[in-house]
């Protein structure tokens, strides 16, 4: 099969590439731009554009199949001529579905966790050498790539992005997976852009709840009451299992987890980590792994990439860096820190990145989010607020939101690292949250800190 992808260079689409070539398929590709882990992952397979651009000779009616990401735009030029030619267009989750038709369609939805999730089921079927198809968020330690796709496994593992599919498919990524198994961690409203309220936003997690094929299994948060709320509303012909947060205990920096062997330490800590744990166990319940083989397995289960990331650590100081932006999950990750080190003082620093969080509007959703910590700080860069054309949002207005008379305000990418590195960080628990870098923060530099 002659596969082109229109915008290679975004990270799931990059990896469905390198997935299909390694299948054997014809794969060729063109962006405007690639960086880095992309543009030398592609390089290594030989994926990697010769020239960065759209070259509408690359559109031939000998291509049986076009993917096109979402960083294209409606009129780019390849995709104009491939409706022109009347070749067969997807979004890479229309192309998933086609390639696991056929599959155990197992689906991790919701606002957070659902990277990490996807990552302890298969971090515990890997551990039992249980073969699977896949495809997740984050970089995994003993996985070559974040998509994975054969003939003949019997499952396929799909992270549910309830993003939009692509520039011409204006449908959330996880109504196309038709799944038999599914999961839903929790709700909180994200991607304003496109989901304009609340309401609207939750709308897409009951049609998804509504996808499941006939007879299929929902597994649930039943703690986050929207979750509960929209699975328990479904009058569709499902199985639902809820689950919640572990017993637990935290001894000296450590988690341990109650299980029927009795107490059990874990590398990861927080009780939203405690509840994606409990939801995996179901799943991979469900998929043939018992209880006691679960727990063996994610007993050595370190996190996912940038989720609760350990930067590095000293007798009186730890740093970690995390994905988390939008308000639920700045909330979750702070409090879980602080929960774990509570004899430390937490220093939280959030970068303002996404255009959720830099909406003048959508800020006051972050009420409370830092209330957990000692110190807390925010950082955000103007030019960014432009790029994305937003209103200018003020640091009065940032102060209000966030209610905390002692919050530090950084707009300028120096200050903010000449802040960082002054402060003694003795007895305290340094958290980094970002989807950015703080407009460059190098975090080989960080390490030098303790």
């Amino acid at each position: 099969m002659r596969v082109h992808f229109i915008a290679i260079g975004g990270s799931a689409m990059h990896n469905l590439a390198i997935a299909l070539s390694k299948k054997g398929y014809q794969v060729t590709g063109s962006d405007d731009t690639i960086h880095d882990p992309s543009k030398s992952r592609l390089a290594k397979y030989g994926l990697l554009p010769e020239e960065f651009g759209w070259f509408t000779e690359k559109i031939t009616e000998t291509l049986d199949v076009v993917i096109l990401g979402m960083h294209a735009k409606k009129d780019n030029p390849e995709l104009l001529k491939a409706q022109k030619l009347g070749v067969k267009i997807y979004s890479y989750p229309e192309f998933l579905y086609e390639q696991s038709k056929h599959k155990t369609r197992v689906v991790i939805g919701g606002s957070h966790g659902k990277t990490t999730i996807t990552s302890m089921i298969l971090h515990v079927l890997n551990y039992h050498e249980k073969e699977v198809d896949y495809m997740v968020g984050a970089q995994l330690d003993g996985f070559e790539t974040m998509v994975h796709l054969t003939e003949e496994n019997e499952f396929i593992v799909l992270e549910g992005d309830e993003y939009l599919s692509s520039p011409i498919d204006m449908r959330p990524k996880f109504h196309l997976y038709k799944p038999n198994i599914a999961l839903l961690s929790g709700i909180a409203w994200d991607h304003i852009n496109v989901f304009p309220t609340f309401e609207n936003y939750v709308e897409q997690f009951s049609i998804f709840t509504n996808s499941l094929t006939n007879g299929g299994i929902m597994v649930y948060n039943e703690e986050d009451t929207t979750v509960k709320d929209v699975v328990e509303a479904s009058e569709h012909a499902i199985k639902k299992y809820s689950y919640n947060t572990p017993n637990h205990s935290i001894e000296n920096g450590i988690t341990f987890i109650d299980t029927p062997d009795g107490l059990m330490p874990l590398e990861i800590f927080g009780e939203h980590n405690l509840q994606n744990l409990a939801g995996a166990k179901w799943i991979c319940q469900h998929m043939g792994i018992d209880e006691d083989d679960f727990y063996e397995a994610i007993a050595s289960f370190k996190g996912a990439n940038k989720r609760l990331e350990k930067v590095t650590e000293s007798d009186s100081t730890v740093i970690f860096k995390d994905f988390a932006h939008s308000p639920s999950k700045v909330q979750a990750t702070t409090t879980a820190v602080k929960n774990q080190y509570a004899n430390r003082t937490l220093l939280a620093c959030l970068e303002l990145h996404t255009y959720s969080s830099l909406n003048a509007e959508f800020l006051a959703e972050y009420k409370g989010a830092l209330s957990n910590a000692d110190k807390a700080v925010v950082f955000y860069s103007p030019d960014a607020v432009k790029i994305k054309q937003l209103e200018e949002v003020s640091e009065e207005q940032i102060a209000k939101a966030f209610e905390r008379d002692d919050l530090l305000i950084y707009t300028n990418p120096q200050e903010f690292k000449e802040f960082l590195f002054a402060k003694n960080l003795k007895d305290t628990a340094l958290l980094l949250m970002s989807s950015g870098n703080y407009g460059g923060l190098d975090f080989e530099e960080v390490r030098q800190l303790i």
